[in-house]
């Protein structure tokens, strides 16, 4: 049976798409609120901004534990219900007249923390609602809607925005949350029920989850793979507006085009993802697609005017393709590997690695971008976040063709 068939995943695919969409969109319609009706000030909007990213790194390892004591489900119908029931009263709070940057600013870090459990959740619950068999196939569609909602929600956003006001934008990510909620509620697959410690020990059990990720060779090569290249693409996030405006003189409707061809290679990389895994196999794709995709990201520094914006675009596609397939391969193989009852830890540990290197790159990439210039900067992101692949093209999983089985989990859990 595909997952096509599989009632139970399409409701959560549907719910996490939702999700995902929701997130996306309210990313960028809270922003406009402050800028275009409350007059923000650069500050303001950086604080606003902050509040946003900052829970991940502020709750990140706790909120692996608090995943993994309870049932995974009802943990992310409680998250879509929390971010609903805030996002609404911003547009509440607009109609009465009372709306002002602290409320934008708390309801950002609230959402922000609800998603970092949400995310953490989902994750955690896929191998026990599909099976270890299937994980490629639910990540892949998964990945797909993650890949859609990068896409199109900032455009959605900024539409509903500009069409509806950007009070009304929030009112709808509120209601897309609820829906969420309404998707992942009607699953009927019993949820076992988590391993608890006797006596429950918060350090105890984080440091379990950073035990296992830390002390397997496979996943510490993944880490450093994913972390090094998101600390690169921090620093490139600091400089590349700057370069495609300032340097390479294009307007900004044309770097939008420039940027959303990374969209498009993001999106077919979900689409064939699982295809893909069964031709090549399903842990040789965490290297080899890297290998023969990342690279073309250095096509970029190359943009300019006309047909200028062929090549880069063309490279942007390709690598961004790469990144996502990389993902898909990267998340299912930690999925496959790692005990039930450590899932959330495993997926918290992780992410905040891996995410928390993305500010950090974006500091060092404003640092670096007002010493050595943009082009340079840019050169040492593009570089530095293909060069990440060599922790995984040196590890054991070249020795792999797929992920391990589930009996084979079992038989060493």
């Amino acid at each position: 049976m595909t997952l096509w068939e599989h009632r139970d995943f399409r409701r959560l695919w549907a719910g996490d798409t939702i999700s995902q969409f929701g997130s996306t969109i309210g990313m960028t319609v809270v922003p406009l609120l402050a800028a275009g009706v409350l007059n923000a000030t650069p500050f303001e909007m950086g604080l606003l901004a902050a509040a946003g990213t900052m829970a991940f790194l502020l709750i990140g390892l706790p909120a692996g534990v608090w995943v993994d004591r309870v049932r995974r489900r009802p943990l992310m119908i409680a998250m879509d219900v929390v971010r609903a029931a805030v996002m609404l009263s911003v547009p509440v709070a607009w109609w009465l007249g009372v709306l002002g940057l602290p409320q934008l600013v708390v309801v950002s870090l609230a959402v922000g923390v609800c998603t970092v459990f949400f995310d953490v959740a989902y994750q955690s619950y896929l191998p026990s609602l599909v099976g270890r068999e299937q994980l490629v196939e639910g990540n892949s569609k998964l990945q797909a809607s993650m890949s859609v909602a990068e896409v199109s929600g900032p455009a959605i956003g900024g539409y509903v925005a500009q069409f509806l006001g950007a009070a009304n934008g929030v009112l709808a990510t509120g209601l897309g949350y609820l829906s969420s909620a309404f998707f992942l509620f009607r699953i009927r697959s019993a949820e076992p029920a988590p391993e608890r410690h006797a006596v429950p020990d918060l350090r105890r059990e984080v440091m379990e989850g950073l035990r296992f990720v830390f002390g397997n060779v496979t996943l510490r090569a993944i880490v450093a793979c994913t972390g090094t290249s998101n600390f690169f693409h921090g620093i490139q996030n600091a400089v590349l507006i700057l370069f495609l405006l300032n340097t390479a003189g294009l307007g900004e409707g044309t770097a939008g085009l420039v940027l959303s061809a990374g969209g498009v290679g993001g999106v077919l990389g979900a689409a064939v993802a699982y295809k893909l895994g069964t031709l090549v196999g399903q842990a040789r794709m965490i290297w080899l697609v890297p290998v023969l995709t990342w690279p073309f990201t250095l096509a970029l520094p190359f943009v300019s005017g006309g047909w200028g914006l062929v090549l880069p675009m063309a490279g942007l596609a390709i690598s961004t393709f790469g990144i996502v397939v990389y993902n898909v391969g990267q998340v299912s193989y930690r999925q496959a590997i790692c005990p039930d009852h450590l899932l959330g830890r495993m997926n918290a540990s992780i992410r905040w690695v891996v995410w928390g290197a993305t500010p950090l790159g974006a500091l060092a990439g404003g640092g670096l971008g007002s010493w050595l210039g943009i082009v340079p900067t840019l050169w040492i992101s593009l570089v530095g976040s293909v060069l990440g692949v060599v922790w995984v093209l040196l590890s054991p999983l070249r020795a792999m063709r797929d992920l391990p089985s589930a009996a084979s989990v079992e038989a060493h859990g």
